[in-house]
């Protein structure tokens, strides 16, 4: 590929994801109700649903989603219906013992992955962005446009994983200075749970996004 267009695409992909959007309050819900390493495990999942976009777009996939009210709205409610249900559970079992979030098992470590994954995967407004914004940074003369959108997509992870990793890193910290007190932490996962609701929500409730 171009090394300036993969440069151009960086900076634009560095913009985005430095700025606190519904994945980075994800993140960090999840490091303050879960711990440091449930959060991480968040981070790798959530990444990779946002990579299975990138590879929905290269396939083709992606443009139907874009182009298309009913799959945008089906794929946004099924999203947007996970988050609530992620929130409420997270509420539910806001009394649970704190070195069970602390040290998950392994099965617990599988579930928090693809609970994360499910949610990467399933915000329609990602595959709207990808679809619209990779194939600008795609050269036509050089061929191969998915190979291509695939590396973008690997770019954009590699940034995006080291970001979220940074704020599941810096929630973790603030968690144990949150959470001295068992009456604390019960208070700490409610307000997590609420903050995935209120993305649920908000998720359902928003439009298409539009491009020019």
């Amino acid at each position: 590929m171009d090394p300036s267009r993969m440069l151009a695409f960086a900076g634009v992909a560095l913009l985005v994801i430095l700025f606190p959007g519904p994945s980075v309050l994800f993140i960090v819900s999840r490091s303050l109700s879960l711990g440091r390493r449930p959060a991480l495990i968040s981070v790798a999942g959530n990444q990779l649903g946002e990579f299975a976009q990138v590879c929905a777009v290269a396939l083709g996939i992606g443009a139907v989603v874009a182009a298309s009210a009913t799959a945008f709205t089906v794929i946004k409610l099924i999203g947007a219906a996970y988050l609530v249900y992620l929130g409420a559970q997270t509420i539910r079992t806001r009394h649970a013992a704190a070195d069970t979030a602390a040290a998950p098992t392994g099965t617990r470590r599988r579930r928090v992955f693809w609970q994360a994954f499910v949610v990467g995967i399933s915000n329609p407004k990602t595959t709207v962005f990808f679809a619209a914004v990779l194939p600008q940074f795609a050269d036509p003369r050089l061929g191969h446009i998915p190979l291509q959108l695939l590396v973008l997509g690997l770019l954009w992870a590699g940034i995006a994983l080291v970001s979220d990793t940074a704020w599941a890193l810096v929630a973790g910290t603030a968690r144990g200075w949150l959470t001295g007190s068992r009456a604390r932490l019960s208070r700490v996962r409610a307000g997590s749970g609420a903050v995935m609701i209120g993305l649920g929500v908000a998720l359902a409730v928003s439009g298409r996004p539009t491009s020019s």
